[in-house]
């Protein structure tokens, strides 16, 4: 192997001892086939079973297998900014460990990269995901493409590279939470989108719950936009402006009609809402608010334990 990678893979790891086998051996039969220099970085983001004597091992049999560790467990995105940082490649890979994507699909990236694009996202064929999954990334691509203004099918597909100047530029970007594909293709000039084939998890359990995939949606909305906290200002007006509408609808219907009692019940349901919008309202507010406090308090985004390089 160069001294200098071409190909920099990167597998952000979390409890995968079950997958671990038969993807290395998997991205070791690709990475060989393609014919040039290369390096496999694992992130072990906390994980707690054999995940972490399986990578060194790895990494004893194999020099172009590479081993970031985690003090804890950080999240997928966190664990792929410190391989952005340690990978060396002129081309940047990142795939999951769940073998969902298979890793034979790798080829199709770097011929994308080798024809001068920046960023080449990927898209899932016939994805294999009950729709309790398919749903929210539906909903989390419509959200993505309007805040980056950059329209593609599948920005939850992880199996994308990016260029080393994009990857350059994600690295000096310091915010501690942000969505890495959508953060890729604010930098990018030219963005591609190719099919690649999705199969079945057959090993281990998913990482994404639904609370994660909300922390995600709050990822997007907060860092490449200020669309929420612009509507809730115009939703404020908007119900001030019924508000006021409202009260002179009840102030003429009193003098023509006179005082009602009959109608406790409709005011009750009017108080509700507009309680109902305060809180909603506080609380995208209180989502900025507390990143702002995340950002000012400048704490490292991840811990680095040990590395095997």
């Amino acid at each position: 192997m160069a001294d200098k990678p071409y190909i920099s893979v990167l597998v952000p790891v979390l409890n995968e001892q079950e997958s671990l086998p038969e993807l290395q051996k998997r991205l070791y039969d690709t990475l060989e086939a393609i014919g040039k220099p290369y390096e496999i970085i694992y992130i072990n983001d906390g994980s707690t079973d054999r995940t972490g004597e399986m990578l060194e091992d790895f990494h004893a049999r194999d020099g172009s297998v590479k081993v970031i560790e985690f003090n804890r467990n950080y999240g997928q995105h966190m664990a792929l900014f410190a391989g952005f940082e340690y990978a060396k490649g002129d081309m940047v890979i990142t795939i999951d460990a769940d073998l969902q994507n298979p890793p034979e699909e790798i080829p199709k990236l770097v011929q994308k990269i080798a024809e001068g694009y920046e960023v080449v996202g990927t898209y899932r064929k016939d994805r294999k995901d009950s729709v309790f999954r398919r749903l929210p990334s539906f909903i989390v691509n419509k959200i993505t493409s309007k805040l980056v203004g950059v329209k593609l099918r599948d920005y939850g597909c992880m199996l994308r590279a990016y260029s080393r100047n994009i990857v350059d530029y994600m690295n000096m970007c310091p915010e501690s939470s942000s969505f890495i594909p959508a953060l890729a293709n604010t930098f990018a000039k030219r963005i591609v989108e190719i099919e690649v084939a999705h199969e079945e998890r057959k090993k281990g359990t998913s990482k994404y719950s639904p609370f994660r995939l909300l922390r995600l949606n709050f990822d997007l909305m907060t860092n490449f936009s200020l669309l929420p906290i612009q509507f809730i200002g115009v939703l404020g007006v908007v119900i001030a402006v019924l508000g006021f509408l409202f009260a002179i609808l009840l102030f003429v219907r009193r003098l023509v009609i006179g005082p009602e009692v009959e109608g406790t019940f409709t005011l009750f349901a009017i108080l509700f809402f507009f309680i109902g919008i305060q809180i909603f309202a506080l609380g995208i507010i209180g989502e900025y608010i507390g990143r702002i406090y995340q950002e000012v308090r400048r704490r490292p985004r991840f811990i680095v334990k040990r590395e095997l390089m």
